[in-house]
C-alpha cells in the first residue's frame, strides 16, 4: 500500500496508511503511516470495537493534517490483548488446495 500511497500523493491527494507490519512499512516509507501492533487483518481492532476503531481512524486523519515531513511513521500505543504469532512455515498440501478453490 505504501507504493500506491506515493502515486496518490503525486496526484496531490494526502494519504495515510495504517500498518500492522512495522518493518515493511519502515522500508517502503509511505508518505505518512501509523503502526498498530495488532495481528494482520485486524488493523483497526476487533470487529465491533467501535471505540478503538474510531480512535485509530481519528489518529490517521489527524496525521494527514499534522505530519510535517515525508516518510513519518507513528507508533500507536495500542496492543493486542492476547498473544499472536505469524505463520512462518510451509503451508500443507491441504491448505494450498483450499486456497486454490477460493
Amino acid at each position: 500500500m505504501g507504493l500506491v500511497a506515493r502515486v496518490v500523493e503525486d496526484m496531490g491527494i494526502p494519504t495515510v496508511t495504517v500498518s500492522t507490519g512495522r518493518d515493511i512499512t519502515a522500508l517502503v516509507r509511505p508518505p505518512r503511516s501509523l503502526f498498530v501492533n495488532h495481528p494482520m487483518g485486524n488493523t483497526f481492532g476487533r470487529a465491533g470495537d467501535r471505540a478503538l476503531q474510531k480512535e485509530i481512524l481519528r489518529a490517521a486523519l489527524d496525521l494527514a493534517v499534522t505530519a510535517t515531513e515525508p516518510g513519518v511513521l507513528v507508533d500507536l500505543p495500542h496492543r493486542w490483548d492476547e498473544d499472536f504469532v505469524f505463520f512462518t512455515g510451509e503451508a500443507t498440501a491441504e491448505a494450498r488446495e483450499r486456497q486454490l478453490k477460493k
